[in-house]
This record gives C-alpha cells, structure tokens and sequence, in this order.
C-alpha cells in the first residue's frame, strides 16, 4: 500500500525576509505599479496543509512575500553597485538572467556599475587571478542568444571570508548569486559572514537547477528547455528501436536524486516503456525484475525504449565512495551496467538484440533557453535587481502558484524536491510507460 504524502505545514516565522533597512530612498521607476507591503502569495493551496497532525484546529495560512518594485528603496541607485556571479553547472537561461539583471539595472535604476564575476566564487579570490568585468546593455545585449554563461562558472567551495573581503573592496552594494542548491548553501554563509561584519550588502539568490530538484522553484529555468531537448533524443532512440528485429533504445539524462527530466519528457512523448528515477528504485533480475519486464514487453511489441535518470539504480551498483569539488557524491555508471544486464539476459535467451544508447547531458545543458525559459529567466532577473534596491536580503527570487516570490534561502536549502512516487503525477507517468508499480522483488528472489 503506498504511503500517503501530504504538503508540509509552515510557520509564519519560516517565511520572514531580512532587511538591510528601512527604505528611504524614493524609486525612479516612473511606469507600472509598486507592490504593497502587505502583498503576498500563500504557501499552502490545500486543506489538508492547514490542519495540524493530530488536531482538527485549521493553522493559520502562511504566506510569501510578493516580488516586485517598492515605492521606496533602501539603496540610492545612483550610488549603488551591483555584482553577479554563475555557479556550478550550466544551464539553459543563464545568459538570459544575467541579460536581464543588467537592463533592469542600468535602464530602470540608473545604476552605475554592475561586475561580472568570473568563473563562479574562484572569481572572487585574489590567488585565482580572475579579472572582474564590467556589464553593460551593449556587451550583454546578445547573449541570450547563446548556451552557458558569459562569466564562466566553477564547482567547489571558496573561503567566505575571502570572498566578503573581495565585496567589500569592490564595494559592491548588492550581489546576485545564480546557481543551485549548494551554491544557495554558500550564498547562506557569505550572508552570515556579511551580517557578522556589519556591512550593508544585500544578498539575491536565483535558483539554477536542470534537475529541477530546488524546492519551492515550480519549476526551475532551464528545465523546460531541457525536457524539449530530451524528448528529441528519446524521439531518435525510438526511431533507431522501431529499426531494428529485437531493438532497443536507452537514453540516459540529468538527475542525480531527482528524476523529473526523465519523467516530464517521457511523458511528452508517450513513447516510452519505462521511466527510471533516483526516487523509484527497482531490481534487474528475478520474477519481477526489469529484465523480466524488459523481456515481456520486447515480445509483446518486438522493441523497446528506456529513459534513465543518472542518480537510478544506485541500490543496484552501490556508492562509489567518492565526492566530486562541489561535495556531490560521485555516481555509479548504471548506464553500463543495464546495458550489459539486457545483453546478457538476451544472450542468454539465444535473441540477439540491437541495442542503441544515447547520453544527450552535455548537449541538454549547454543549448540556449527556449521561449518559455527565456521569458521565466527574464522576470527572475527582473525581480532580483527589484528585490535588492530594496534593500531585501538572504533570500531567493522564484515562482510560486503563478505569482514571483521572495523566499528565504533558508527555507530553500532545508531539503531537495524529489518525484513523490504516491502522487498523480508519479501515477501519470506510470499510466503512459505501462511498467508496474514496482520492479522490486520481494524478498531475496534470485534470477532463475
């Protein structure tokens, strides 16, 4: 019987926004409207979310801060001076959020300066010998046209100490920080180490994870243009499947704990005949195994197509032991050890199969936004440069139930979203792949 998963419940205090300050400083933005103080979004949707465990007593609704330019700021915009910084891993619609802080900046605020980091928080460390650079509409004006990120970007952590001296010799008044879970992790340490000092520097977060694994991002940019991508490969591994007596194709992309891109494009195009994820974990061998199932399927319809997340199977190969710079551990390569799995099963069986595997990552990540992700980039920078102006610190640019949020990085980094293997959505993907519920044997049951 699956587990019944209900939202969390928050507290009113959870989502509380630091401020440098009150906001003296009268915006220039001279078109549209200020959002109100008291303007928020709420958390929760459900019913279920209000009622405390145990009790029937309904809690009080919690709500997030609506993003958005304020009459009044903390930061005059003539004085002030911004820096944005990519790190970690690429992906889709960085370009797009860096073009989109720097137009707000300089076209709405007048600010005078914004500096690009390079290479990530290496940049910021005077031994690494990375010049800044400065960031105006005409050098940025392209380069939404383009995958990656203009600045460069670089894993591992820095010294935060190091990192608060380099902001305040550039004397830098606001700092947007693009990157993922563990780079909202570092920005939560540079705001201490800036809070400890004393100093007035507002801190911005915007989440960048092609996993889509950041919680409260619904979604994450990036990760619509990485589904599209995706679906392309598994389009071609059924085409190369449907080619072949005995074919079958095996696509692997990005999820290392989450598997929502491998989820989301096999249901894009509904041609594929099992999802494997981080969150769902199964056998190869025994009666209820995957190779069972592979089997069933490959005689039913004479082919097959499997899209696999990275982080699946771990259960199968075991932890390698080892941690990349940026403190991730290193996975497996379950990619090779399903492929050798089906050729041996088949071999077995006397039926030569002809296996096609396609690992699109490196092409996934690296291509420019499409056009939703292009325009959701556009408004997380916008909001940001807003936020910061503010005087708005310690937290996070995002959306959520339709409207642009500010949301503690605090809140943020307490866990990562995973697929919810008891929800509708988890059941839809069941329902267009046909696999079972479950590929666990029950027991210690061997392959016979």
């Amino acid at each position: 019987m699956p587990q019944i998963c209900k939202e969390k419940v928050y507290k009113a205090e959870d989502t509380v926004i630091d401020r440098l300050g009150p906001p003296k400083v009268s915006s220039p933005l001279k078109h549209g409207r200020y959002v109100d103080e008291d303007d928020a979004v709420l958390v929760n949707l459900s019913k279920d979310s209000l009622i405390s465990k145990g009790r029937k007593k309904a809690e009080e609704p919690v709500f997030f801060e609506l993003a958005g330019p304020r009459e009044n700021l903390y930061f005059d915009p003539s004085k002030a001076k911004c820096a944005v910084v990519t790190c970690g891993g690429l992906c889709p619609g960085l370009n797009d959020v860096i073009r989109a802080i720097v137009m707000t900046a300089h076209h709405e605020y007048h600010v005078p300066s914004v500096l690009g980091i390079r290479y990530g928080l290496a940049g910021f460390i005077p031994s690494e010998g990375y010049d800044v650079m400065e960031l105006t509409p005409e050098n940025v004006g392209q380069i939404h046209e383009f995958g990656g990120t203009m600045l460069g970007s670089s894993r591992g952590p820095q010294d935060v100490e190091e990192i608060v001296d380099a902001l305040e010799r550039m004397n830098i008044s606001i700092l947007f920080m693009i990157g993922g879970d563990g780079t909202l992790k570092a920005a939560e340490r540079v705001q201490a180490e800036i809070s400890k000092r004393n100093l007035s520097i507002s801190l911005v977060g915007l989440p960048k994870t092609i996993d889509n694994d950041i919680q409260f991002a619904s979604p994450s940019f990036g990760f619509d243009t990485a589904v599209e991508k995706a679906t392309e490969a598994i389009r071609c591994a059924h085409v190369e499947a449907t080619g072949a007596p005995w074919g079958l194709g095996l696509v692997k992309v990005m999820g290392r704990a989450s598997g929502f891109i491998a989820a989301q494009s096999a249901m894009a195009l509904q041609d594929v005949d099992f999802v494997l994820v981080p969150e769902d974990e199964f056998d190869l061998d025994g009666g209820n195994g995957l190779l069972h199932h592979l089997e069933a399927r490959m005689r039913q319809n004479g082919h097959a197509v499997i899209v696999l997340a990275e982080g699946a199977g771990q259960n199968i190969i075991g932890e390698t032991g080892k941690m990349d710079k940026s403190g991730n551990l290193v996975l497996g390569d379950i990619a090779g050890t399903i492929r050798n799995a089906i050729k041996s099963h088949f071999d077995e069986l006397g039926i030569e199969t002809t296996l096609k595997y396609i690992d699109p990552s490196y092409i996934i990540r690296s291509v420019p936004a499409n056009a939703n992700d292009r325009i959701y980039c556009s408004f997380l920078g916008i909001h940001a440069v807003h936020a910061g102006m503010s005087g708005r610190t310690g937290l996070v640019i995002s959306r959520w139930n339709g409207r642009y949020v500010h949301i503690p990085m605090k809140l943020m980094t307490r866990s990562r979203k995973h697929i919810n293997t008891c929800s509708n959505y988890w059941r839809a993907v069941l329902e267009s792949t046909g696999q079972p519920v479950s590929m666990k044997n029950e027991g210690k049951e061997k392959k016979k």
